[in-house]
């Protein structure tokens, strides 16, 4: 049977007709991504929350839906996608196509009050760009047959909204589980906020027997027991060591939305960097003109790479770094860049330096890892376990320019045979991050 050239199932066809199969029907939807992002990996709670935000997606185009409903519906979704760059937080998934599809036709009749004004949605208008823009997604648009993009002005922001409190926001999550627990009745048809047992009547009455209480309480002592030596506990044992991996370091793609000269040092930059935080969290601050959630990073490029070249631009940032402070600015991340190595008694401040770029269209604060090496990063990484000066001797560049990590540099890694050979950087989408030209490069 053919599907409409409004339903879901013809966008998905069209845009990706050579790996979705013409036999895929509307029940097939949920299990598409894997197929469509084949890099990806789901957990079952991310599969069960997939499958709520498709829910979601067609309620969304529901024309019988009231409007209070409907409102509710985009105020929800706004303020999740407050701290997320897709649905599920950075993965890709057919939820984010299926909600781009039932929504780009809604934003594009939005005026640019209902878009980022007070009481408009932002980060909907943001996210939506984001999934039309992304080579992740790959969507068609302008060919025969495919509409125009949702023009989208990103520098027209009416209103600039207060970040959001993480406190208050944990605060408010947790009275409303409070609100909901109360409200499911219990077994004997009295809900969990009524009192069950009377105050001062915690424990039954314990029913009289012919024994008299003395008895029981202090019996002959022929009758005790002896009392068994109790044998010594087993010392407790210390926290598992976390074996070495270059994935405990926390790379991202940065956002320098400005840079300046450091005031106390001619070799410092000092750059306003957004790193995809989410409000609230420590070393950052919000950037008003953006309304973004910025960290602020110092770096010694001042003479090695022009200042107009780290402006605006997206570059990978190492954000687990214990923060210092370097020469009265307080460094909350380190920008990647490439040098020639040199030999001894070479001056390295001599020879080129180029930033590390990420695939075009990666979003800012999208993980970064190098490929086959895959796993959660520290939250800040002990100075004392030497993780960064471990793993950085690996950290260079192929002979396309491309950044990898060398595993048979580590000397921890190739002793324990865990080394992997060469792996290349790349983003959750599958892009590798790149340099201008530098081959065999050292990155740090």
């Amino acid at each position: 049977m053919s599907s409409s050239p409004t339903s879901l199932l013809f966008f998905l066809r069209s845009n990706y007709h050579d790996i979705v199969p013409s036999s895929t029907t509307e029940a097939d939807i949920p299990t598409l991504s894997t197929t469509l992002f084949p890099s990806q990996t789901y957990t079952e709670p991310e599969k069960t929350e997939l499958n709520k935000w498709l829910t979601t997606s067609s309620h969304l185009v529901d024309q019988s839906e009231d409007v209070a409903k409907h409102t509710e519906r985009l105020g929800s979704l706004d303020t999740h996608l407050a701290t997320r760059t897709t649905l599920l937080g950075s993965k890709p998934s057919v939820a984010d196509v299926a909600l781009y599809h039932n929504l780009a036709p809604l934003v594009r009749k939005w005026s640019p009050d209902e878009r980022t004004g007070e009481k408009g949605y932002p980060y909907i208008v943001r996210w939506l760009d984001f999934v039309q823009n992304s080579p992740v997604f790959s969507l068609k648009f302008g060919t025969e047959g495919f509409e125009e993009k949702v023009k989208i002005e990103l520098d027209d922001v009416r209103f600039v909204r207060k970040p959001i409190d993480a406190k208050e926001e944990k605060e408010r999550k947790k009275k409303e589980k409070a609100e909901a627990l109360a409200a499911i009745p219990t077994l004997n048809g009295t809900s969990n906020s009524q009192k069950e047992i009377p105050v001062g009547q915690g424990k039954p009455d314990i029913p009289q027997t012919s024994t008299p209480a003395t008895a029981i309480d202090n019996p002959p002592k022929s009758a005790k027991k002896e009392k068994k030596e109790k044998a010594p506990r087993p010392a407790k044992a210390g926290p598992k060591e976390t074996p070495l991996t270059p994935s405990l370091i926390d790379l991202r793609v940065g956002h320098i939305l400005h840079c300046t000269l450091h005031p106390n040092a001619d070799s410092l930059y000092v750059s306003t960097i957004a790193c995809g935080d989410p409000p609230g969290t420590d070393n950052t601050s919000t950037h008003e003109p953006s309304g973004q959630i910025v960290r602020t990073v110092c770096s010694g490029l001042n003479g090695l790479v022009p200042i107009a070249e780290m402006q605006n631009r997206k570059i990978i940032a190492v954000c687990n770094l214990k923060p210092v402070t370097m020469r009265g600015v307080k460094s909350a991340a380190m920008v990647l860049a490439a040098s020639p190595r040199v030999k001894d008694g070479e001056d390295p401040h001599k020879a080129a330096v180029e930033l590390v770029s990420p695939p075009e269209g990666a979003e800012a604060g999208a993980r970064v890892y190098f490929d086959g090496w895959e796993g959660e990063p520290e939250g800040v990484l002990n100075p004392k376990k030497k993780v960064w000066e471990m793993c950085q001797v690996g950290f260079t560049t192929t002979e396309s320019a491309e950044v990898a990590f060398n595993g048979d540099a580590v000397e921890q890694l190739r002793e324990e045979g865990r080394s992997k050979g060469l792996r290349k950087l790349v983003t959750t989408g599958g892009g590798v991050c790149t340099v201008k030209s530098l081959k065999g490069a050292s990155v740090s």
